[in-house]
């Protein structure tokens, strides 16, 4: 089964959407090109990665116009390319394959953390301390593995073309100790020297803010460049991390995320508050 990344998601999109226009059932679609209902449903739900001859069939079938169904193939075409995780697929659970692969498009993204720093934004030293915490037994060599995957994503924030971040920590998360002092240190550094990037916002949910909305987990909402993109939310739990994108998550999602930005400091004062905790140790 093939990661559902936002470029499937779209092409998904459009064959619902035009099969749709057309009037059609999965089943009448199917039968004309002699597929079965439960194929052609995969393909509409970014389950399974869609030919580009089946997908200028569906469309050509649907009455879609040349330069959009021109369009659509190579969607197809592109969305069938191996991405940068593919090697590490075989370190991850399936749902983390799906998040990371739609991660890996967005130009958005904004995550919130109660209880560890931002895994976009962790040193090494404190991944290792995480890996090794973690719910899992991991070898040496398993934990380096995890370790490289996860700089291998931090990649894209200093890259020409980088999403935005907008990272909101509980305060918590900066108090409880991963490795020891001198990996905290760091890491309390390396925070608030990857703040000063235009493109990325760090901001701190104090204490003394009290219980608030995101206290039970944490949360990514990722956007896209394209429109038609609608947002993804992802929340992790205690079974892994699970992708939501149904209207009323996304609601709920968006809400708390926008609670949690009135709840933490300022970039300003969150950059003080850090130096604060530094000093401190």
């Amino acid at each position: 089964m093939a990661p559902k990344t936002a470029r499937a998601r779209r092409l998904g999109i459009a064959l619902r959407t035009h099969r749709e226009a057309a009037g059609l059932t999965l089943e009448a679609a199917a039968d004309e090109i002699s597929s079965t209902r439960s194929t052609l449903s995969r393909y509409e739900n970014a389950q399974t990665l869609v030919s580009p001859a089946t997908v200028r069939a569906l469309l050509t079938l649907y009455g879609v116009g040349a330069d959009e169904v021109a369009a659509a193939v190579q969607l197809a075409k592109d969305a069938r390319k191996p991405g940068w995780w593919v090697s590490y697929s075989y370190l991850l659970d399936r749902r983390t394959i799906d998040f990371i692969a739609l991660e890996a498009e967005a130009t958005g993204i904004a995550n919130f953390e109660p209880s560890v720093v931002p895994g976009l934004l962790q040193t090494a030293d404190y991944i290792r301390g995480v890996m090794r915490g973690g719910p899992h037994t991991l070898g040496d060599d398993e934990v380096e593995q995890r370790v490289q995957f996860r700089l291998d994503r931090q990649q894209r924030l200093t890259s020409d073309q980088p999403p935005i971040l907008d990272a909101i920590i509980d305060e918590g998360a900066l108090l409880r100790p991963v490795g020891d002092r001198s990996v905290m240190e760091a890491q309390l550094h390396h925070l608030v020297k990857m703040g000063e990037l235009p493109n990325i916002t760090v901001q701190v949910i104090p204490l003394a803010a009290g219980y608030h909305r995101g206290t039970r987990g944490s949360l990514h909402i990722l956007e896209f460049a394209d429109p038609e993109d609608p947002i993804i939310a992802s929340v992790e739990t205690v079974a892994g991390q699970m992708v939501l994108d149904r209207p009323g998550d996304l609601r709920t999602c968006t809400k708390i995320m926008e609670h949690l930005r009135t709840v933490a400091l300022s970039p300003a004062a969150s950059r003080d508050q850090l130096l604060q905790l530094l000093k401190g140790r």
